[in-house]
Protein backbone atom coordinates (compact mmCIF):
# COMPACT_ATOMS: atom_id res chain seq x y z
CA UNK A 1 0.00 0.00 0.00
CA UNK A 2 2.69 2.30 1.02
CA UNK A 3 4.13 1.85 -2.45
CA UNK A 4 1.08 2.39 -4.24
CA UNK A 5 0.87 6.03 -2.27
CA UNK A 6 4.21 6.77 -2.94
CA UNK A 7 3.69 6.09 -7.32
CA UNK A 8 0.50 7.83 -6.61
CA UNK A 9 2.20 11.07 -4.91
CA UNK A 10 5.45 10.61 -7.46
CA UNK A 11 2.89 10.72 -10.86
CA UNK A 12 0.74 13.45 -9.76
CA UNK A 13 4.02 15.80 -8.74
CA UNK A 14 5.52 14.92 -12.10
CA UNK A 15 2.25 15.97 -13.69
CA UNK A 16 1.81 18.92 -11.68
CA UNK A 17 5.03 20.22 -12.48
CA UNK A 18 4.82 19.15 -16.40
CA UNK A 19 1.12 21.12 -16.27
CA UNK A 20 2.93 24.72 -14.79
CA UNK A 21 5.43 24.09 -18.00
CA UNK A 22 2.79 23.61 -20.09
CA UNK A 23 0.71 26.87 -18.75
CA UNK A 24 3.93 28.75 -19.48
CA UNK A 25 4.14 27.41 -23.12
CA UNK A 26 0.35 27.61 -23.59
CA UNK A 27 -0.03 23.94 -23.63
CA UNK A 28 -3.31 22.30 -22.93
CA UNK A 29 -3.13 20.30 -19.35
CA UNK A 30 -3.50 16.49 -21.36
CA UNK A 31 -0.42 17.04 -22.89
CA UNK A 32 1.41 17.59 -19.70
CA UNK A 33 -0.22 14.49 -18.43
CA UNK A 34 0.33 12.01 -21.20
CA UNK A 35 3.93 13.66 -21.33
CA UNK A 36 4.12 12.82 -17.68
CA UNK A 37 3.04 9.18 -18.54
CA UNK A 38 6.10 8.89 -21.12
CA UNK A 39 8.54 9.77 -17.65
CA UNK A 40 7.15 7.71 -15.18
CA UNK A 41 6.01 4.79 -17.66
CA UNK A 42 8.62 2.06 -19.05
CA UNK A 43 10.21 4.31 -21.68
CA UNK A 44 11.16 6.73 -18.37
CA UNK A 45 11.75 5.89 -14.74
CA UNK A 46 8.94 3.17 -14.77
CA UNK A 47 7.98 4.16 -11.23
CA UNK A 48 4.23 3.01 -12.40
CA UNK A 49 5.16 -1.19 -12.25
CA UNK A 50 4.00 -3.27 -10.42
CA UNK A 51 1.30 -0.51 -9.34
CA UNK A 52 -0.13 -0.58 -13.01
CA UNK A 53 -2.97 -2.64 -11.65
CA UNK A 54 -3.95 0.00 -9.24
CA UNK A 55 -3.02 2.80 -11.87
CA UNK A 56 -5.48 1.34 -14.51
CA UNK A 57 -8.46 1.12 -11.78
CA UNK A 58 -8.00 4.77 -10.86
CA UNK A 59 -7.50 4.99 -15.06
CA UNK A 60 -11.01 3.60 -15.29
CA UNK A 61 -12.57 5.82 -13.01
CA UNK A 62 -11.30 8.84 -14.44
CA UNK A 63 -12.52 7.37 -17.85
CA UNK A 64 -15.95 6.77 -16.32
CA UNK A 65 -16.19 10.47 -13.99
CA UNK A 66 -15.02 12.07 -17.42
CA UNK A 67 -18.05 10.04 -19.44
CA UNK A 68 -20.67 11.49 -16.52
CA UNK A 69 -19.79 14.76 -17.27
CA UNK A 70 -19.60 14.49 -21.25
CA UNK A 71 -23.08 12.70 -20.47
CA UNK A 72 -24.22 15.89 -18.45
CA UNK A 73 -23.46 18.27 -21.56
CA UNK A 74 -25.32 16.28 -23.73
CA UNK A 75 -28.66 18.01 -23.51
CA UNK A 76 -29.73 18.33 -27.21
CA UNK A 77 -31.51 21.43 -26.57
CA UNK A 78 -28.14 22.95 -27.11
CA UNK A 79 -28.45 22.41 -30.87
CA UNK A 80 -31.79 24.19 -31.79
CA UNK A 81 -29.65 27.20 -32.87
CA UNK A 82 -27.28 25.39 -35.16
CA UNK A 83 -28.93 22.02 -35.35
CA UNK A 84 -28.47 21.45 -39.12
CA UNK A 85 -25.08 22.75 -39.78
CA UNK A 86 -23.56 21.14 -36.64
CA UNK A 87 -25.07 18.20 -37.33
CA UNK A 88 -24.31 17.89 -40.69
CA UNK A 89 -21.09 19.58 -40.42
CA UNK A 90 -20.63 16.69 -37.42
CA UNK A 91 -21.64 13.49 -38.83
CA UNK A 92 -20.17 14.68 -42.55
CA UNK A 93 -16.83 15.09 -40.33
CA UNK A 94 -17.08 11.84 -38.96
CA UNK A 95 -18.29 9.69 -41.96
CA UNK A 96 -15.43 11.61 -44.40
CA UNK A 97 -12.96 11.38 -41.98
CA UNK A 98 -13.54 7.45 -40.75
CA UNK A 99 -13.27 6.43 -44.39
CA UNK A 100 -10.32 8.83 -45.17
CA UNK A 101 -8.43 7.30 -42.18
CA UNK A 102 -9.34 3.71 -43.19
CA UNK A 103 -8.05 3.98 -46.18
CA UNK A 104 -4.93 5.99 -45.36
CA UNK A 105 -4.59 2.91 -42.84
CA UNK A 106 -5.23 0.46 -45.33
CA UNK A 107 -1.95 2.14 -47.57
CA UNK A 108 0.05 2.05 -44.56
CA UNK A 109 0.21 -1.64 -44.70
CA UNK A 110 -2.59 -1.96 -41.35
CA UNK A 111 -4.78 -5.13 -41.02
CA UNK A 112 -8.70 -4.34 -41.96
CA UNK A 113 -9.42 -4.64 -38.00
CA UNK A 114 -6.36 -2.36 -36.78
CA UNK A 115 -7.61 0.14 -39.99
CA UNK A 116 -11.40 0.19 -38.50
CA UNK A 117 -10.14 0.80 -35.25
CA UNK A 118 -8.28 4.01 -35.99
CA UNK A 119 -10.50 5.20 -38.93
CA UNK A 120 -12.91 5.68 -35.86
CA UNK A 121 -10.62 7.11 -33.67
CA UNK A 122 -9.59 9.90 -36.14
CA UNK A 123 -13.11 10.79 -36.36
CA UNK A 124 -13.85 12.34 -33.09
CA UNK A 125 -12.29 15.73 -31.73
CA UNK A 126 -11.57 16.34 -28.10
CA UNK A 127 -14.48 18.20 -26.13
CA UNK A 128 -12.31 18.46 -23.05
CA UNK A 129 -9.55 20.56 -25.04
CA UNK A 130 -11.77 22.38 -27.36
CA UNK A 131 -13.88 23.80 -24.80
CA UNK A 132 -11.06 24.94 -22.20
CA UNK A 133 -9.12 26.47 -25.19
CA UNK A 134 -12.05 28.53 -26.15
CA UNK A 135 -13.45 28.95 -22.90
CA UNK A 136 -9.85 30.32 -22.18
CA UNK A 137 -10.28 32.78 -25.30
CA UNK A 138 -13.49 33.97 -24.18
CA UNK A 139 -15.25 32.84 -27.36
CA UNK A 140 -17.62 30.22 -26.47
CA UNK A 141 -20.37 32.71 -27.22
CA UNK A 142 -19.14 33.25 -30.66
CA UNK A 143 -20.39 32.32 -33.82
CA UNK A 144 -17.93 29.90 -34.38
CA UNK A 145 -17.38 28.42 -30.78
CA UNK A 146 -21.04 27.88 -30.38
CA UNK A 147 -21.34 25.95 -34.05
CA UNK A 148 -18.13 23.91 -32.73
CA UNK A 149 -19.91 23.41 -29.19
CA UNK A 150 -22.45 21.96 -31.44
CA UNK A 151 -20.36 19.41 -33.49
CA UNK A 152 -18.39 18.34 -30.37
CA UNK A 153 -22.12 17.51 -28.88
CA UNK A 154 -23.02 15.57 -32.13
CA UNK A 155 -19.41 13.62 -32.40
CA UNK A 156 -19.74 13.02 -28.56
CA UNK A 157 -22.97 11.34 -28.81
CA UNK A 158 -21.91 9.32 -31.72
CA UNK A 159 -18.66 8.28 -30.09
CA UNK A 160 -21.28 6.96 -27.22
CA UNK A 161 -22.66 5.05 -29.52
CA UNK A 162 -19.43 3.51 -31.06
CA UNK A 163 -17.98 2.72 -27.33
CA UNK A 164 -21.34 0.90 -26.62
CA UNK A 165 -21.48 -1.29 -29.59
CA UNK A 166 -17.87 -1.84 -29.89
CA UNK A 167 -17.51 -4.69 -27.32
CA UNK A 168 -20.71 -5.97 -28.70
CA UNK A 169 -19.42 -6.11 -32.70
CA UNK A 170 -16.63 -7.95 -31.28
CA UNK A 171 -18.15 -11.67 -31.50
CA UNK A 172 -19.16 -13.16 -34.93
CA UNK A 173 -21.52 -14.49 -33.17
CA UNK A 174 -25.12 -12.72 -34.58
CA UNK A 175 -27.50 -13.92 -32.07
CA UNK A 176 -25.18 -12.81 -29.42
CA UNK A 177 -24.93 -9.17 -31.36
CA UNK A 178 -28.91 -8.71 -31.51
CA UNK A 179 -28.73 -10.14 -27.51
CA UNK A 180 -26.28 -6.97 -26.72
CA UNK A 181 -28.21 -4.55 -28.58
CA UNK A 182 -31.09 -5.37 -27.07
CA UNK A 183 -29.93 -4.94 -23.68
CA UNK A 184 -28.95 -1.66 -24.60
CA UNK A 185 -31.87 -0.44 -25.66
CA UNK A 186 -33.72 -1.97 -23.00
CA UNK A 187 -31.30 -0.47 -20.07
CA UNK A 188 -31.08 2.93 -21.95
CA UNK A 189 -34.91 2.97 -22.32
CA UNK A 190 -35.44 2.30 -18.31
CA UNK A 191 -33.02 4.79 -17.32
CA UNK A 192 -34.59 7.36 -18.93
CA UNK A 193 -37.99 6.13 -18.33
CA UNK A 194 -36.46 6.29 -14.25
CA UNK A 195 -34.93 9.81 -14.33
CA UNK A 196 -37.92 11.56 -16.20
CA UNK A 197 -40.47 9.85 -13.67
CA UNK A 198 -38.59 9.94 -10.60
CA UNK A 199 -34.83 11.25 -10.66
CA UNK A 200 -35.83 14.37 -11.36
CA UNK A 201 -38.27 15.13 -8.97
CA UNK A 202 -35.57 13.59 -6.56
CA UNK A 203 -33.03 15.77 -7.45
CA UNK A 204 -35.48 18.91 -6.40
CA UNK A 205 -35.04 17.83 -2.47
CA UNK A 206 -31.33 16.51 -2.56
CA UNK A 207 -30.25 19.84 -4.23
CA UNK A 208 -30.76 21.48 -0.98
CA UNK A 209 -28.17 20.09 0.69
CA UNK A 210 -25.05 20.49 -1.66
CA UNK A 211 -22.99 17.76 -0.43
CA UNK A 212 -25.71 15.36 -0.90
CA UNK A 213 -26.24 16.53 -4.45
CA UNK A 214 -22.37 16.46 -4.82
CA UNK A 215 -22.35 12.68 -3.78
CA UNK A 216 -25.43 11.42 -5.55
CA UNK A 217 -24.02 12.71 -8.79
CA UNK A 218 -20.94 10.33 -8.01
CA UNK A 219 -23.41 6.92 -6.45
CA UNK A 220 -25.53 7.85 -9.70
CA UNK A 221 -22.68 7.62 -11.89
CA UNK A 222 -20.77 4.36 -10.40
CA UNK A 223 -23.99 2.47 -10.22
CA UNK A 224 -25.34 2.92 -13.52
CA UNK A 225 -21.50 2.35 -14.53
CA UNK A 226 -21.42 -1.08 -12.38
CA UNK A 227 -25.41 -1.58 -13.89
CA UNK A 228 -23.78 -1.97 -17.23
CA UNK A 229 -20.91 -4.04 -16.17
CA UNK A 230 -23.33 -6.49 -14.81
CA UNK A 231 -25.31 -7.16 -17.87
CA UNK A 232 -21.84 -7.58 -20.04
CA UNK A 233 -21.49 -4.41 -21.52
CA UNK A 234 -19.44 -1.43 -20.78
CA UNK A 235 -19.22 0.13 -17.22
CA UNK A 236 -17.72 3.38 -19.00
CA UNK A 237 -20.96 3.78 -21.01
CA UNK A 238 -22.99 2.94 -18.10
CA UNK A 239 -21.21 6.18 -16.45
CA UNK A 240 -22.20 8.18 -20.22
CA UNK A 241 -25.69 7.14 -19.93
CA UNK A 242 -25.98 8.16 -15.97
CA UNK A 243 -24.98 11.37 -17.12
CA UNK A 244 -27.05 11.84 -20.34
CA UNK A 245 -30.01 11.31 -17.95
CA UNK A 246 -29.35 13.65 -15.94
CA UNK A 247 -28.76 16.14 -18.89
CA UNK A 248 -31.91 18.09 -19.07
CA UNK A 249 -32.22 18.71 -15.05
CA UNK A 250 -32.12 22.32 -14.00
CA UNK A 251 -29.32 20.97 -11.81
CA UNK A 252 -27.05 19.99 -14.28
CA UNK A 253 -24.38 22.70 -14.15
CA UNK A 254 -23.81 23.09 -10.19
CA UNK A 255 -24.21 18.35 -10.26
CA UNK A 256 -20.75 19.23 -12.71
CA UNK A 257 -19.02 21.77 -11.24
CA UNK A 258 -19.36 20.03 -7.91
CA UNK A 259 -18.11 16.66 -9.31
CA UNK A 260 -15.38 18.31 -12.04
CA UNK A 261 -12.64 18.75 -9.18
CA UNK A 262 -12.84 15.32 -8.26
CA UNK A 263 -12.89 14.24 -12.04
CA UNK A 264 -9.87 16.14 -12.61
CA UNK A 265 -7.63 14.25 -10.12
CA UNK A 266 -8.63 10.95 -11.72
CA UNK A 267 -8.25 11.98 -15.35
CA UNK A 268 -4.77 13.14 -14.46
CA UNK A 269 -4.07 9.23 -14.06
CA UNK A 270 -6.40 8.76 -16.79
CA UNK A 271 -4.14 10.66 -19.10
CA UNK A 272 -0.81 9.57 -16.91
CA UNK A 273 -1.72 5.76 -17.64
CA UNK A 274 -2.71 6.53 -21.56
CA UNK A 275 1.25 7.98 -21.39
CA UNK A 276 2.58 5.21 -19.83
CA UNK A 277 1.82 2.79 -22.56
CA UNK A 278 4.00 4.32 -25.03
CA UNK A 279 6.30 1.76 -24.77
CA UNK A 280 9.28 1.35 -26.93
CA UNK A 281 11.07 1.02 -29.39
CA UNK A 282 10.18 4.09 -30.53
CA UNK A 283 10.67 3.20 -34.76
CA UNK A 284 11.18 5.65 -37.68
CA UNK A 285 8.15 3.63 -38.96
CA UNK A 286 5.93 4.47 -36.13
CA UNK A 287 6.83 8.24 -36.41
CA UNK A 288 6.33 8.41 -40.30
CA UNK A 289 3.21 6.56 -39.66
CA UNK A 290 2.28 9.29 -36.48
CA UNK A 291 3.15 12.15 -38.83
CA UNK A 292 0.84 10.83 -41.82
CA UNK A 293 -2.06 10.03 -39.46
CA UNK A 294 -1.40 13.83 -37.75
CA UNK A 295 -1.32 15.54 -41.34
CA UNK A 296 -5.06 14.07 -41.66
CA UNK A 297 -6.20 15.13 -38.51
CA UNK A 298 -4.67 18.78 -38.40
CA UNK A 299 -4.98 19.39 -42.14
CA UNK A 300 -8.14 17.13 -43.74
CA UNK A 301 -10.18 17.94 -40.63
CA UNK A 302 -10.76 21.72 -40.84
CA UNK A 303 -11.17 21.31 -44.88
CA UNK A 304 -13.75 18.78 -44.43
CA UNK A 305 -15.72 20.65 -41.86
CA UNK A 306 -15.12 23.99 -43.70
CA UNK A 307 -16.74 22.31 -46.87
CA UNK A 308 -19.78 21.57 -45.12
CA UNK A 309 -20.08 25.07 -43.53
CA UNK A 310 -19.76 26.47 -46.82
CA UNK A 311 -22.80 24.87 -47.54
CA UNK A 312 -24.99 26.77 -45.10
CA UNK A 313 -23.39 30.39 -46.35
CA UNK A 314 -20.94 31.29 -43.86
CA UNK A 315 -18.19 33.12 -44.61
CA UNK A 316 -14.76 31.65 -44.65
CA UNK A 317 -14.04 33.18 -41.69
CA UNK A 318 -16.42 31.33 -39.51
CA UNK A 319 -15.18 28.35 -41.78
CA UNK A 320 -11.81 28.47 -41.10
CA UNK A 321 -12.21 29.10 -36.87
CA UNK A 322 -14.77 26.52 -36.23
CA UNK A 323 -12.35 24.17 -38.49
CA UNK A 324 -9.39 24.95 -37.28
CA UNK A 325 -10.45 24.14 -33.47
CA UNK A 326 -11.43 20.54 -33.81
CA UNK A 327 -8.35 19.36 -35.10
CA UNK A 328 -7.08 16.98 -32.69
CA UNK A 329 -7.52 13.25 -31.65
CA UNK A 330 -10.58 12.69 -28.64
CA UNK A 331 -10.05 11.57 -25.40
CA UNK A 332 -13.06 9.36 -26.81
CA UNK A 333 -10.45 7.73 -29.49
CA UNK A 334 -7.59 7.09 -26.72
CA UNK A 335 -10.29 5.24 -25.19
CA UNK A 336 -11.91 3.40 -27.91
CA UNK A 337 -8.26 2.61 -29.02
CA UNK A 338 -7.03 1.22 -24.82
CA UNK A 339 -10.39 -0.95 -25.50
CA UNK A 340 -8.91 -2.70 -28.42
CA UNK A 341 -5.68 -2.95 -26.52
CA UNK A 342 -6.73 -4.56 -23.49
CA UNK A 343 -8.59 -7.21 -25.32
CA UNK A 344 -6.00 -8.09 -27.34
CA UNK A 345 -7.61 -6.88 -30.95
CA UNK A 346 -4.84 -4.32 -31.43
CA UNK A 347 -1.17 -4.46 -31.00
CA UNK A 348 1.06 -2.66 -28.60
CA UNK A 349 2.83 -0.63 -31.45
CA UNK A 350 -1.04 0.49 -32.13
CA UNK A 351 -1.35 1.53 -28.79
CA UNK A 352 1.99 3.89 -29.40
CA UNK A 353 0.78 4.93 -32.41
CA UNK A 354 -2.45 6.85 -30.83
CA UNK A 355 -0.63 8.43 -27.85
CA UNK A 356 2.13 9.96 -30.51
CA UNK A 357 -0.70 11.05 -32.44
CA UNK A 358 -2.45 12.45 -29.40
CA UNK A 359 0.41 14.53 -28.55
CA UNK A 360 1.06 15.72 -31.69
CA UNK A 361 -2.25 17.02 -32.80
CA UNK A 362 -3.12 18.47 -29.17
CA UNK A 363 -0.17 20.16 -29.35
CA UNK A 364 -0.45 21.88 -32.57
CA UNK A 365 -3.83 22.24 -32.23
CA UNK A 366 -3.54 23.83 -29.91
CA UNK A 367 -1.07 26.44 -30.82
CA UNK A 368 -3.41 26.65 -33.60
CA UNK A 369 -6.32 27.65 -31.77
CA UNK A 370 -5.00 30.15 -29.53
CA UNK A 371 -3.95 32.00 -32.65
CA UNK A 372 -6.40 31.50 -35.11
CA UNK A 373 -7.31 34.97 -35.91
CA UNK A 374 -3.30 35.71 -36.87
CA UNK A 375 -3.21 32.54 -38.59
CA UNK A 376 -6.29 33.32 -40.64
CA UNK A 377 -5.11 37.04 -41.50
CA UNK A 378 -2.16 35.39 -43.18
CA UNK A 379 -3.90 32.98 -45.30
CA UNK A 380 -7.85 34.46 -45.71
CA UNK A 381 -6.41 35.05 -49.65
CA UNK A 382 -6.07 31.15 -49.94
CA UNK A 383 -9.14 30.21 -48.16
CA UNK A 384 -11.58 32.16 -50.84
CA UNK A 385 -12.79 28.44 -51.77
CA UNK A 386 -14.39 28.37 -48.52
CA UNK A 387 -16.17 31.59 -48.64
CA UNK A 388 -20.16 31.91 -48.16
CA UNK A 389 -23.17 34.24 -47.32
CA UNK A 390 -25.00 33.69 -44.44
CA UNK A 391 -27.88 36.70 -44.82
CA UNK A 392 -29.93 35.72 -41.77
CA UNK A 393 -26.66 37.07 -39.32
CA UNK A 394 -24.88 39.35 -42.10
CA UNK A 395 -26.85 41.89 -43.81
CA UNK A 396 -25.27 43.91 -46.84
CA UNK A 397 -27.58 46.57 -46.85
CA UNK A 398 -26.45 47.55 -42.77
CA UNK A 399 -23.10 47.49 -43.62
CA UNK A 400 -23.45 49.73 -46.45
CA UNK A 401 -24.60 52.18 -43.49
CA UNK A 402 -22.70 55.69 -42.21
CA UNK A 403 -23.01 55.83 -38.46
CA UNK A 404 -21.71 58.42 -35.92
CA UNK A 405 -21.59 56.17 -33.06
CA UNK A 406 -19.98 52.46 -33.06
CA UNK A 407 -20.49 50.42 -30.62
CA UNK A 408 -17.83 47.26 -30.13
CA UNK A 409 -19.59 44.42 -27.88
CA UNK A 410 -23.19 44.96 -26.48
CA UNK A 411 -22.49 41.99 -23.90
CA UNK A 412 -20.90 43.49 -20.27
CA UNK A 413 -20.54 47.48 -20.09
CA UNK A 414 -22.14 47.79 -23.79
CA UNK A 415 -25.60 47.29 -22.22
CA UNK A 416 -25.58 50.44 -20.36
CA UNK A 417 -23.61 52.01 -22.76
CA UNK A 418 -26.82 51.40 -24.76
CA UNK A 419 -29.00 53.43 -23.01
CA UNK A 420 -26.83 56.20 -23.14
CA UNK A 421 -26.42 56.26 -26.57
CA UNK A 422 -30.51 56.07 -27.17
CA UNK A 423 -30.78 59.07 -25.79
CA UNK A 424 -28.09 60.93 -28.03
CA UNK A 425 -29.47 62.70 -31.25
CA UNK A 426 -27.05 60.43 -32.82
CA UNK A 427 -27.08 57.65 -35.59
CA UNK A 428 -25.36 54.85 -34.11
CA UNK A 429 -24.65 50.99 -34.59
CA UNK A 430 -23.76 47.73 -32.23
CA UNK A 431 -21.35 45.39 -33.48
CA UNK A 432 -20.88 42.06 -32.24
CA UNK A 433 -19.64 38.49 -32.73
CA UNK A 434 -22.41 36.51 -30.75
CA UNK A 435 -25.43 35.77 -33.11
CA UNK A 436 -27.96 35.10 -30.19
CA UNK A 437 -26.92 39.19 -29.47
CA UNK A 438 -27.97 40.27 -32.75
CA UNK A 439 -31.30 38.48 -33.28
CA UNK A 440 -31.73 40.28 -30.15
CA UNK A 441 -31.05 43.74 -30.98
CA UNK A 442 -32.66 43.03 -34.38
CA UNK A 443 -35.96 42.33 -32.69
CA UNK A 444 -35.87 45.22 -30.38
CA UNK A 445 -35.35 47.34 -33.76
CA UNK A 446 -31.67 48.38 -32.67
CA UNK A 447 -29.04 49.34 -35.65
CA UNK A 448 -26.96 45.72 -35.55
CA UNK A 449 -24.61 44.16 -37.52
CA UNK A 450 -22.69 40.79 -37.07
CA UNK A 451 -19.17 40.98 -37.10
CA UNK A 452 -15.67 40.10 -36.09
CA UNK A 453 -13.42 43.47 -34.44
CA UNK A 454 -10.06 41.45 -35.63
CA UNK A 455 -11.27 40.93 -39.41
CA UNK A 456 -9.39 44.17 -41.51
CA UNK A 457 -11.96 43.27 -44.21
CA UNK A 458 -14.91 43.63 -42.16
CA UNK A 459 -13.79 46.85 -40.46
CA UNK A 460 -13.10 48.38 -43.72
CA UNK A 461 -16.52 47.72 -44.62
CA UNK A 462 -18.23 49.18 -42.27
CA UNK A 463 -16.61 52.69 -42.93
CA UNK A 464 -15.39 52.95 -39.98
CA UNK A 465 -13.21 56.24 -40.62
CA UNK A 466 -16.91 57.98 -41.20
CA UNK A 467 -17.49 57.63 -37.17
CA UNK A 468 -17.25 60.42 -34.83
CA UNK A 469 -16.99 57.90 -31.63
CA UNK A 470 -16.27 54.76 -31.64
CA UNK A 471 -16.89 52.56 -28.63
CA UNK A 472 -15.60 49.21 -27.88
CA UNK A 473 -16.17 46.82 -25.14
CA UNK A 474 -13.84 43.99 -26.13
CA UNK A 475 -11.61 43.23 -23.62
CA UNK A 476 -9.24 41.48 -26.01
CA UNK A 477 -6.04 43.77 -26.53
CA UNK A 478 -5.80 42.51 -30.20
CA UNK A 479 -9.18 44.00 -31.05
CA UNK A 480 -8.69 47.28 -29.75
CA UNK A 481 -5.39 47.49 -31.55
CA UNK A 482 -7.24 46.24 -35.08
CA UNK A 483 -9.80 49.33 -34.51
CA UNK A 484 -6.74 51.69 -33.74
CA UNK A 485 -4.87 50.28 -36.84
CA UNK A 486 -7.77 50.99 -39.29
CA UNK A 487 -8.35 54.39 -38.12
CA UNK A 488 -5.09 55.33 -38.62
CA UNK A 489 -4.87 53.73 -42.17
CA UNK A 490 -8.08 55.67 -42.70
CA UNK A 491 -7.08 58.76 -41.36
CA UNK A 492 -9.85 59.23 -38.94
CA UNK A 493 -9.74 61.61 -36.21
CA UNK A 494 -12.68 59.47 -34.55
CA UNK A 495 -12.72 59.42 -30.70
CA UNK A 496 -11.84 55.91 -29.74
CA UNK A 497 -12.36 54.72 -26.65
CA UNK A 498 -11.56 51.09 -25.74
CA UNK A 499 -11.72 48.42 -22.87
CA UNK A 500 -8.99 46.78 -20.69
CA UNK A 501 -9.02 44.09 -17.83
CA UNK A 502 -5.76 44.50 -16.82
CA UNK A 503 -3.31 48.17 -16.29
CA UNK A 504 -0.55 47.29 -18.35
CA UNK A 505 -2.98 46.54 -21.29
CA UNK A 506 -4.70 49.92 -20.45
CA UNK A 507 -1.27 51.42 -20.60
CA UNK A 508 -0.22 49.25 -24.15
CA UNK A 509 -3.34 51.39 -25.89
CA UNK A 510 -2.37 54.23 -24.55
CA UNK A 511 0.79 54.26 -25.74
CA UNK A 512 -0.91 53.94 -28.85
CA UNK A 513 -2.86 56.70 -28.77
CA UNK A 514 -6.38 55.66 -27.53
CA UNK A 515 -8.08 58.25 -26.51
CA UNK A 516 -9.68 56.81 -23.08
CA UNK A 517 -9.37 53.14 -22.01
CA UNK A 518 -11.89 51.52 -19.51
CA UNK A 519 -10.66 49.73 -17.15
CA UNK A 520 -13.97 48.25 -15.59
CA UNK A 521 -12.55 47.11 -12.13
CA UNK A 522 -10.60 50.78 -11.21
CA UNK A 523 -13.90 52.50 -12.85
CA UNK A 524 -16.11 50.32 -10.04
CA UNK A 525 -13.77 50.93 -7.69
CA UNK A 526 -14.00 54.56 -7.93
CA UNK A 527 -17.82 54.37 -7.96
CA UNK A 528 -18.03 52.36 -4.70
CA UNK A 529 -15.34 54.86 -2.86
CA UNK A 530 -17.56 57.43 -3.77
CA UNK A 531 -21.07 55.60 -2.27
CA UNK A 532 -19.10 54.85 1.08
CA UNK A 533 -17.84 58.57 1.15
CA UNK A 534 -21.45 59.95 0.50
CA UNK A 535 -23.74 57.54 2.33
CA UNK A 536 -20.93 56.35 5.06
CA UNK A 537 -22.66 53.58 7.68
CA UNK A 538 -26.27 54.86 6.78
CA UNK A 539 -27.89 50.95 5.85
CA UNK A 540 -31.09 52.66 4.94
CA UNK A 541 -29.17 54.31 2.03
CA UNK A 542 -26.92 50.91 0.82
CA UNK A 543 -30.53 49.37 1.26
CA UNK A 544 -32.44 51.97 -1.23
CA UNK A 545 -29.69 52.03 -3.87
CA UNK A 546 -29.61 48.30 -3.80
CA UNK A 547 -33.32 47.95 -4.72
CA UNK A 548 -32.73 50.54 -7.89
CA UNK A 549 -29.73 48.39 -9.04
CA UNK A 550 -31.85 45.07 -8.33
CA UNK A 551 -34.56 46.43 -10.70
CA UNK A 552 -32.23 47.91 -13.56
CA UNK A 553 -30.56 44.00 -13.41
CA UNK A 554 -33.88 42.50 -14.00
CA UNK A 555 -34.72 44.68 -16.79
CA UNK A 556 -31.50 43.99 -18.23
CA UNK A 557 -32.16 40.41 -18.03
CA UNK A 558 -35.57 40.39 -19.37
CA UNK A 559 -34.89 43.26 -22.73
CA UNK A 560 -31.40 41.18 -23.30
CA UNK A 561 -33.08 38.11 -24.76
CA UNK A 562 -30.09 36.22 -24.62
Amino acid sequence: MDNILVSISIIIGVAALLSIMARIIKQPPIIAYLVAGLIVGPIGLNIIGANSEFIQIFARMGIALLLFIVGLSLDFRVLKEFGKVSSLAGLGEILVTAVAGFLLSLALEFRNIQAMYLAAAFAFSSTVVVVKLLSDKKEMDTLHGRIALGILIVEDFVAGLVLMLVPILQTSNGGLIILGITKIILLIAAVFIFSTFVLNKFTHYLAKHQETLFLFGIAWAFLLASLFYYFGLSLEIGALIAGMSLASSKYTLELGGKIKPLRDFFVVLLFVYFGSKLVGPISSKLIWNALAFSALILIGKPLIVMSFMKLFGYKKRTNFLTGSSLAQLSEFSLILILFGFTSGILSQSTMNLAVLISVITIGISSYSIFYSHKIFNKISHLLDIFEGTNNEIESEENKKEIYDVILFGYHRIGYKILQTLKKLNKKFVVIDYNPKVILSLSKQGINCIYGDALDPGFLSEIKLGKAQLIISTLPEEEANLSIKRMLKELGSKATFVATAEQPRNALDLYNENVDYVIVPHHLGGDYISKIIEKFGTDKSKYDQLGKTHKKELIKARNTSNF
